[in-house]
């Protein structure tokens, strides 16, 4: 595997343009800092992440619903959860530099990060993370909204709607997929810290006193579901919040992080926020957001174990980690050669399969398109290329993480079979045409991580 190196990122990065998964927004008028946008196969690469993530929460489980709320809500919302009086980084400049740091980011207190100046650095000063504009005509206090900084609100404040629409009761979840907003100080590290970004997040409401498990069956899920889909289990870690680190409403919370090429650091949070949530949006609205167990004859405010996770984040960490340079030597000539990989999950990789015709003649191009057509209607994503050599083509697809090609030569055409090409091991099988979709179902199923 590649090892850690200071400029692997770098190489990472320079794929990640050169093939289409993420490019610099506003890059002809120079760049937007800390703002990107994703191509052709890094859309397609959040989009199997998300998927991922959605069936595992949601539609594969009965006890989960999801949700899409706005992402302009009433300013109430924020005053309410605190966000607008407490959602907020302490900020210190350098008087030497002019830099700008997060003062819980200095390596050593008062020494500044960019050029080490002691003494120069500002007194912290808090610095709110929420993006502010104007709904309507009128650009005055009265008209002021905010693009939201999380999903979780818009799950709390439908709480209600949700229990009655859907029939649910506690221990239940509320699930949402969406964007995001905060005005970072810091943001950096690519597409890890950006200021638009995409949650995954999930609000589980239990009975009081039924936190503490809850909050362990979370940890362990959320934990299990990055090694399924192909990350290392020995690049993962939990690490739990000291009690200094926690919020003032949260009893616990534990993140997943990852071993990145610039160190540890967050994939996902499993928080405890007990009632907090829900107490206040009903002392703000004047609403009763409490629920009425008929069972038991009680009523109560649920509490709360919330997994909270960044698309953006573990699309970065899928590429991350399926990154690879292999070296191979060439048998006849005894060359050095290098092989870029992607070695991702079938069903987080952007494509499936891509099919090759051997050669521009001889009714294979035709053949070829015959066969991903079939593939395709079965479901299964497919990309068609006949230009350059085969070795060629089997670099590239190697280099965007494609699991399997297949070629379509002479033999197909008189004998109706493919040879299927592993990206992981290289080698080649021969499967019948009328096999093929379920060959790859099948491969999709039992693939594992070598």
């Amino acid at each position: 595997m590649a090892s850690k190196s200071p400029d692997l990122m770098e190489r990472i990065v320079s794929l990640c343009k050169r093939r289409g998964f993420v490019f610099q927004s506003s890059e002809i008028y120079g760049g937007f800092n800390s703002c990107y946008d994703y191509g052709p196969l890094g859309a397609e690469l959040k989009r199997n992440v998300k998927n991922a993530w959605w069936q595992a929460m949601v539609t594969g489980r009965e006890d989960i619903v999801g949700l899409d709320s706005a992402i302009i809500q009433h300013p109430a919302i924020w005053q309410a959860s605190g966000h607008l009086a407490g959602f907020a980084d302490l900020l210190v400049d350098c008087r030497v530099c002019k830099g700008r740091f997060r003062e819980d980011h200095l390596e050593q207190k008062g020494v500044c990060p960019n050029c080490g100046g002691k003494g120069d650095l500002t007194e912290a000063r808090a610095f709110n993370l929420m993006f502010k504009t104007f709904a309507g005509p009128v650009e005055d206090a009265s008209h002021t909204v905010y693009l939201r900084p999380e999903t979780a609100q818009g799950i709390f404040t439908n709480f209600v709607n949700v229990v009655n629409s859907a029939r649910m009761k506690p221990p239940f979840g509320i699930a949402q997929i969406g964007k995001s907003f905060r005005n970072e100080i810091t943001p950096g590290n690519f597409v890890f810290r950006t200021r638009e970004f995409e949650q995954m997040e999930m609000e589980f409401f239990i009975p009081p006193g039924e936190d503490d498990q809850w909050y362990e069956y979370w940890i362990k899920q959320r934990h299990e579901w990055y090694v399924r889909f192909g990350v290392r289990a020995e690049k993962l870690r939990l690490r739990k919040h000291d009690d200094d680190e926690l919020a003032h409403y949260s009893t616990g919370c534990t993140d997943v992080e990852y071993e990145f090429p610039f160190g540890w650091s967050e994939l996902e949070g499993i928080a405890k926020r007990g009632c907090f949530d829900l107490t206040q949006h009903s002392e703000a609205s004047g609403k009763d957001l409490s629920f009425f167990d008929e069972a038991k004859k009680e009523r109560y405010l649920p509490h709360v174990v919330e997994p909270a996770a960044g698309c953006d984040r573990a699309a970065m960490t899928f590429l991350v980690d399926a990154y690879d340079e292999e070296k191979l030597v060439d048998q006849k000539s005894g060359k050095e050669d290098v092989r870029t990989v992607l070695h991702f999950h079938p069903q987080i990789a952007p494509t499936t399969t891509a099919v090759f015709p051997l050669v521009k003649k001889e009714g294979m191009p035709e053949k070829a398109k015959e066969i991903q057509g079939i593939l395709q209607a079965a479901g299964i994503s497919s990309f068609y290329d006949q230009k350059g050599a085969i070795g060629r083509r089997y670099r590239r697809q190697d280099e965007v993480g494609t699991p399997w090609c297949l070629t379509v030569d002479g033999d197909t055409l008189s004998e109706g079979t493919v040879t299927i090409r592993d990206r992981d091991s290289m080698k080649q099988d021969r499967c019948p045409v009328a096999d093929l979709v379920e060959e790859i179902r099948t491969r999709v199923r039992n693939w594992k991580r070598e």
